[in-house]
């Protein structure tokens, strides 16, 4: 349970039961996020807006009993849930632009023995775990979806130059799609252990941020006659990255800025060169089902395979741990177990 930034306790709090249209599910696995460490950290405006809250929205498990009205959805079956729905009626809805729904239904608990889905998510976001795919692999899918809306958004081509900051999960994820999409792909992060994990997902080239070194100039050297990257994805949350992307990208490009950066901080851009050099800059929240669904067939046809992205298992009681150890960037995530297991 979540009661504050630094405050997650572990509490006995009665099973969930599941209302009308709802499933309960029993959690297999779930996963940190950094977007949970964020909010560990600082909390979240939008995801926790009442304390204290059920923690956690990454899991996959299994059917345990479903709630008056399901009829597609039976106790047993394996499933995935992404952890939001949009309504569908408001006007951003309407216009295409789902994620930034006005009412969307949000879903967080999956640190915890079982969880209650609701009925908009299980319409539009339930899914059932394909045979042979492991609970926490297919936990996946949310991230998975989020990165997947920052690639259908941004015009990455084939032969494009794709220049990705942070080598989190987010940015290992934006790394493996620009491949997939047939980008060549620069990474640029501090951590060595996770570049490596870059470069097994596609990377061409990784840059090690290190004293002495100079980022911007490392990505325009390593682009075609030192133009500048054709897409730059930025995919930390810090304004002082955004402004560095704004220099890697060549003139005409596109800087996607996905990362969430703190309430109230901003960045600078130097007007004569957004103007003159035509760049492009677009931010980049969340997902939608549609980029749930097409997530979901990455992970089912394993053209994106989850095993590089989960680093350690931590039991439920360690979840505080996992969070830290998530947060100081030793490993990428961590897969929670619930105390007996999750089911078989």
């Amino acid at each position: 349970m979540f009661y504050e930034p630094g405050d997650v306790r572990i509490e006995d709090v009665p099973e969930p039961v599941p209302g009308r249209g709802e499933v309960l599910v029993r959690i297999g696995s779930a996963l940190t996020c950094g977007t949970d460490v964020k909010t560990f950290k600082r909390g979240h405006p939008t995801l926790i807006k009442e304390v204290p809250s059920p923690f956690g929205h990454e899991f996959g498990g299994t059917i345990e009993a479903v709630g008056e009205g399901v009829k597609d959805w039976r106790p047993g079956t394996r499933v995935v849930a992404a952890n939001s729905a949009p309504c569908n009626r408001c006007y951003y809805c309407k216009v295409g632009d789902q994620s930034m729904c006005e009412n969307l239904s949000f879903l967080n608990g999956a640190f915890a023995e079982y969880i209650a889905v609701p009925a908009r998510i299980v319409e539009q976001n339930l899914y059932e775990i394909p045979e042979g795919v492991e609970y926490s692999r297919a936990a996946l899918l949310e991230p998975l979806a989020c990165a997947v809306h920052g690639i259908v958004r941004t015009p990455v081509a084939m032969g494009d130059t794709v220049a990705v900051i942070g080598a989190g999960q987010i940015g290992l994820m934006f790394v493996r799609l620009a491949t997939e999409r047939g980008a060549r792909v620069v990474c640029v992060d501090k951590s060595s252990d996770r570049l490596a994990v870059a470069r097994e997902l596609g990377a061409e080239e990784t840059v090690e941020v290190a004293e002495g070194v100079d980022a911007i100039e490392a990505v325009r050297g390593w682009s075609s006659e030192g133009r500048g990257a054709d897409r730059v994805i930025e995919a930390v949350g810090q304004p002082e990255l955004w402004e560095q992307a704004l220099q890697m990208v060549r003139k005409g490009g596109d800087v996607t800025l996905f990362g969430g950066a703190p309430s109230g901080t901003t960045f600078e851009v130097d007007t004569e060169l957004l103007h003159y050099s035509q760049i492009t800059i677009r931010g980049i929240f969340h997902h939608t089902p549609y980029t749930v669904q097409v997530a979901f067939e990455l992970l089912r046809s394993g053209r994106v395979d989850p095993e590089p992205f989960i680093s350690g298992v931590r039991p439920l009681e360690d979840v505080v741990e996992a969070l830290e150890q998530h947060g100081r960037q030793e490993g990428i995530k961590y897969e929670i177990c619930p105390p007996d297991g999750g089911p078989s």
